[in-house]
């Protein structure tokens, strides 16, 4: 069952090497000047058992099989929805989350070839049916994104081949058609500041505040 939460939720999502997390600090930093609250978490890692989870999932020694990888993501989901994501909402509170059930959907399902019938029915067990009001996606093409990232570094995800990742953003653009009241899309490709510019007035207009 989908409930009404007196916060607001928006939810971030993207290829490897958007850029996401850097925009959501920088914007977090002017909604603290503003006195604006609002929780930051991520999926996975949300908690102290989340951060667990992320460190076997995105550790590149471990082969993880599908059904594990999808499962270790949900028990996240589910720890974070119901420790930091819900309380935040029923307090008035603006959450914002790196990555959500989306990332699932177009991970393991698209990128994996899952079931999205499963993934969709594990979502919401997960969630209890709590979606964000609002998905932005930060978008660029899967070479640019994987360039970005420092050699060496990658975790287990981010080694995955190339055509894993150019399915992972033809789905994106997949579930924007299928729901594209929820989200906006910001090009990713272009330079910092003017990915920020866009990223502030999304959520400014959503807020009905005026973010500098």
């Amino acid at each position: 069952m989908i409930k009404n939460y007196p916060g607001i939720f928006i939810s971030l999502e993207g290829p490897e090497g958007a850029g996401k997390s850097t925009q959501l600090k920088l914007i977090s930093k002017q909604l603290e000047t503003l006195n604006y609250k609002h929780v930051i978490t991520r999926d996975p890692g949300g908690t102290a058992l989340g951060r667990q989870v992320r460190r076997i999932v995105l550790n590149p020694e471990n082969q993880i099989e599908k059904i594990a990888e999808l499962l270790l993501y949900q028990a996240d989901r589910a720890q974070n929805v119901a420790e930091v994501i819900r309380p935040a909402l029923e307090q008035g509170l603006l959450v914002f989350c790196d990555r959500y059930t989306d990332s699932t959907l177009a991970y393991q399902g698209f990128g994996r070839g899952m079931s999205f019938e499963l993934i969709e029915q594990l979502n919401a067990i997960a969630t209890d049916g709590l979606k964000p009001e609002l998905t932005i996606l930060f978008d660029l093409p899967s070479e640019e994104g994987l360039a970005r990232l420092h050699p060496g570094s990658q975790d287990r995800l981010e080694r995955e081949a190339l055509e894993f990742h150019q399915r992972i953003r033809a789905g994106y653009k997949q579930l924007i058609e299928k729901e594209p009241e929820r989200w906006q899309v910001i090009d990713a490709s272009k330079p910092l500041t003017t990915v920020q510019a866009e990223f502030k007035k999304i959520v400014a207009d959503k807020l009905a505040i005026k973010l500098d």
